[in-house]
């Protein structure tokens, strides 16, 4: 059985020199993920972003260190330590821009789209919901995509720097902003660094993007994207509506947290909650975060509830030291478990159909997902004081016909009654997660 990408984010700014990676992943490991994936490592502009690349020749100051070492060798020996371990190793790839200050900017400024001054134009992004609230990057400068001049040329170049990357080792790329480049492009770059790496794993992100943005990566040999469920209230229509039309592009990855969005323990603390109730919620997410879609993705810190945001041009390694002095948990015994959870479960590997079996607005969620002969069954008590009873026969009504055998897949429970005359109860904010097949 093919298994679904589950994907640590080692934040490069937060993890420190390259040299001292290493010590990370026999925890890594021990939590049952199979990939590492690092964000850009190369020689930032002004602004300091990692995101924000002049010079991709060298690394990063704070992540090269003292180490008088050639960046590919630094790089090979971080990648040759993860798969001793049995880790795969994942970098991103910035695509639709670089540096205003870049090296490229200075020797192709052909290469890049200018404003009508003549300047370096900056990439920008348009909340779907709110197209007044745009942001725009000023330390970015953008690469001209939609003109033909210079197209084939511009194609080598990044074709040419993922083959020395994937020469080093490195086993995937992200696709930074990928709904940003027209699709021919994104075909013809992919297609190309995959006839010469057929293995390569590609994830492009398309966070805030259209579904028609998200539609024009069909056919560009892409393996997987991101969805939303991270922002899920557990009630609205939409996440199920984007997960159908999604699905036939591409399966895609689900987080409970990122290097984008604030830490969760942040989110939570508006609510004054018990410690209990804090650790519950972050069981729960990420449960949710595997069941939901094939792939899963947890940034660095998520194991220990980090409350500080991850930056990218001010996080610092003296903030894994600060934290690390009084973890507000350690939840990677959890993790673990969930992730093999989700390993040992074919349905949660692919993506079929998935519904919800429960009224809209119960305080109990019921949400199937079927692959031919197999589905994966997730129940949730989202409400934080009240235990409730899910009736399996209501369960069993919502299949169409279809007969299927669950058993229970999270640990430390006895196997639930999911007959025509059993029920189950859900203590407050307890999540269960089965799998079935086609009896």
């Amino acid at each position: 059985m093919a298994t679904g990408p589950r994907i640590y984010n080692l934040f490069p700014l937060l993890a420190g020199p390259i040299a001292t990676w290493e010590i990370h992943l026999p925890r890594i490991k021990s939590m049952g993920f199979t990939w590492v994936f690092i964000n850009p490592i190369e020689y930032p502009g002004f602004s300091g972003s990692l995101y924000a690349t002049k010079d991709p020749t060298r690394l990063h100051p704070l992540i090269q260190g003292d180490s008088p070492e050639n960046p590919a060798v630094l790089i090979r020996r971080f990648v040759a330590a993860a798969k001793d371990h049995g880790l795969s190793v994942m970098m991103d790839m910035v695509i639709n821009h670089t540096a205003k200050d870049s090296l490229l900017a200075e020797t192709r400024p052909q290469w890049f789209a200018h404003d009508e001054d003549g300047q370096l134009h900056s990439p920008r992004a348009v909340d779907p919901g709110d197209t007044n609230n745009v942001t725009i990057w000023g330390d970015l400068a953008e690469i001209d995509w939609r003109a033909p001049d210079f197209r084939d040329e511009k194609i080598a170049y990044f074709q040419a720097r993922m083959a020395a990357s994937a020469e080093l080792g490195i086993s995937g790329f992200r696709y930074d902003a990928a709904y940003k480049l027209p699709s021919d492009i994104l075909r013809t770059l992919t297609q190309g660094v995959k006839s010469e790496f057929p293995d390569l794993l590609i994830i492009a992100e398309n966070l805030g993007c259209t579904e028609e943005e998200t539609l024009a990566m069909s056919g560009c040999g892409i393996d997987f994207f991101y969805n939303s469920s991270k922002w899920w209230d557990f009630r609205a229509s939409w996440l199920l509506e984007q997960y159908e039309h999604d699905r036939h592009v591409a399966p895609s990855i689900s987080f409970p947290e990122s290097h984008d969005t604030e830490r969760f323990a942040t989110e939570l603390a508006a609510y004054s909650l018990t410690l209990d109730t804090i650790l519950k919620w972050y069981r729960l997410r990420y449960l949710f975060a595997c069941a939901f879609s094939t792939g899963i993705m947890m940034p660095m810190g998520y194991e220990y509830g980090f409350r500080k945001k991850l930056d990218v041009c001010t996080t610092r390694a003296s903030d894994w030291d600060e934290e690390m002095r009084d973890p507000m948990f350690d939840l990677c015994a959890d993790i673990q478990a969930f992730n093999a959870t989700k390993d040992s479960c074919p349905a949660l590997n692919t993506e079929g159909p998935q519904r919800l079996l429960s009224e809209p607005g119960a305080p109990v969620i019921a949400m199937l997902r079927e692959d031919g002969n197999h589905a994966s069954l997730f129940l949730m008590n989202r409400d934080a004081h009240v235990s409730h009873e899910f009736p399996s026969i209501s369960l069993l009504s919502g299949l169409n016909g279809r007969a299927f055998t669950f058993s229970e897949l999270t640990q430390g429970f006895a196997p639930a009654d999911l007959s025509l005359a059993g029920h189950i109860v859900l203590p407050p904010l307890e999540g269960r997660l089965f799998c079935g097949s086609a009896s």
